[in-house]
């Protein structure tokens, strides 16, 4: 027997949000917003040791925490010497704000 409903079922929505949770996972970290943050917020590329210090953080960690935003397409990265050096990706704002704009749409259609 079915269970009484309290009010009219809702349509689910059922379109792909593999590519927004993708982006979403990358940045679901203090550390990593900070190091996006961080890079939106310059001009020029940003030496992992900057991170190291400014977010009292072993390298190892800081390493995987950029290895995960450039995994996701949201940092590039140059080697210099044994140093790693890192930017916002150019079309970084771009796929966040439509990741954004999928899930909460101005205007819902029903």
């Amino acid at each position: 027997m079915p269970i009484q409903r309290c009010c009219p079922e809702a349509a689910v929505y059922d379109g792909d949000l593999t590519d927004e949770a993708t982006l979403f996972k990358a940045l679901a970290d203090p550390a990593r917003l900070t190091i996006l943050a961080t890079l939106a917020r310059t001009d020029h590329e940003v030496c992992v040791c900057d991170f190291t210090s400014g977010l009292e953080l072993n390298q190892s960690t800081i390493s995987h925490h950029l290895k995960l935003l450039k995994d996701a397409g949201l940092v590039e990265s140059v080697r210099r010497g044994t140093w790693g050096y890192y930017s916002l990706a150019p079309d970084s704002r771009v796929r966040l704000e439509r990741a954004l704009a999928s899930l909460l749409p101005e205007k819902v259609l029903a």
